[in-house]
Parts: C-alpha cells; sequence; structure tokens
C-alpha cells in the first residue's frame, strides 16, 4: 500500500501519524515557542521519521499553522444553535475556556510572537485568515435569517467579540471571568442593529 493510500484512509494509520504530529507539534510550540520549532524534534515526540514529516508538511511553517488549525478547531468549535446571539455567546465562551488553559495561553503567545521570519509570518495570517472565514459562518447565517442587517462585516463583528479576551491574556493579564463572553455577545449583537 502507497503513502497516498494510507493518507486516504480516514481513520488508518495516516490519521494515527496525522494526529501525532499535529500533537507533537502542539507540545512542541508550547514548550518551546516558534524560534526553537523544528521538524526533528516533532517528529522525536511523534516518533515517526522526520522524512514522513517533511513529506507531508514540506515547510515548519505549513505544520505549525496546520497544528494550530488543529489544536483550535478541536478547543474551539463554530457553534450552530439557530440564533447568532447564542452562537457568538458559545463561540466567545469556548475561547474563554481555551485561553483560560494552559494549552491556550501557551499558543496564544505563540501565535502572536513577533519574528523577522516572512514564512513565519505568512503561516500566521493563513491561520488567523483560516480562523476567521470558518468563525464568519456564525454571522453570515444571521444574515442569512434576519437576525442581522445586510452588510454586516463578519471579520469586524468576530474582532469586536474576541479582541477583549485576547487583550486581557496577552496585555493587561486580567482575568477572563465566566460572564464576559455574554457581555461579549451581547454587545456585539447591540452594536450590529437588527434589520
Amino acid at each position: 500500500m502507497t503513502e497516498d493510500e494510507i493518507r486516504r484512509r480516514p481513520g488508518g494509520r495516516g490519521a494515527r501519524v496525522r494526529r501525532a504530529v499535529l500533537d507533537a507539534a502542539v507540545d512542541a510550540l508550547v514548550e518551546n515557542g516558534v524560534t526553537k520549532f523544528s521538524f526533528a524534534d516533532v517528529a522525536a515526540r511523534a516518533e515517526v521519521n522526520e522524512t514522513s514529516v517533511y513529506r507531508r508538511w514540506r515547510t515548519r511553517e505549513n505544520l505549525i499553522t496546520d497544528a494550530l488549525l488543529a489544536v483550535s478547531d478541536r478547543q474551539v468549535p463554530i457553534p450552530d444553535t439557530g440564533s447568532v446571539r447564542e452562537d457568538l455567546y458559545l463561540f466567545a465562551a469556548s475561547v474563554v475556556g481555551y485561553l483560560n488553559s494552559p494549552l491556550g495561553r501557551a499558543l496564544a503567545r505563540a501565535a502572536v510572537i513577533t519574528v523577522e521570519d516572512t514564512e513565519l509570518a505568512a503561516a500566521r495570517e493563513a491561520f488567523w485568515q483560516s480562523r476567521i472565514q470558518l468563525a464568519a459562518t456564525m454571522v453570515e447565517r444571521g444574515i442569512d435569517r434576519g437576525e442581522l442587517r445586510p452588510g454586516v462585516n463578519p471579520r469586524v463583528a468576530l474582532e469586536a467579540l474576541i479582541a477583549p479576551l485576547h487583550s486581557r491574556v496577552l496585555l493587561t493579564r486580567e482575568p477572563l471571568d465566566d460572564d464576559l463572553p455574554r457581555i461579549l455577545a451581547d454587545l456585539v449583537m447591540d452594536g450590529l442593529g437588527t434589520p
């Protein structure tokens, strides 16, 4: 069986190897940060051959982006309750839970480290763009259902919802209280207005 066939088998060896590598990449990011991140370290942690990691991801930036996306997909899913207000609240609550964890705090810090490496900067941008595009569906569904006026900018709405959370974790080091997600979701909804 070829490596491509293994990779295509859902739940097969390829899926297990991918999960092991992504988990190892997250561990490496948390422990060492972006600047010391390497294929060799990730491969050793995942107990796979370094060439297998390189063959699948090609660059460390691709691996960093994929690892951050995988962990954020698991930790911060995109809700679909039928109410944009409730979706925004649940999304913000998931972000709070994630950022309150040691893993979430470490990855948030890793995601904003300033580096001179243009490829790392591009990987970070790809990560944020992907997450914003996924989360934008909450706002787009709200527009489609008539809960929000047409023309609402999903990115700006999400930034208004999430930026205060990241600001507290990364800048002011204030706690993320349990009532903050509801307050922010209501603030965003009130600011966006209804049709």
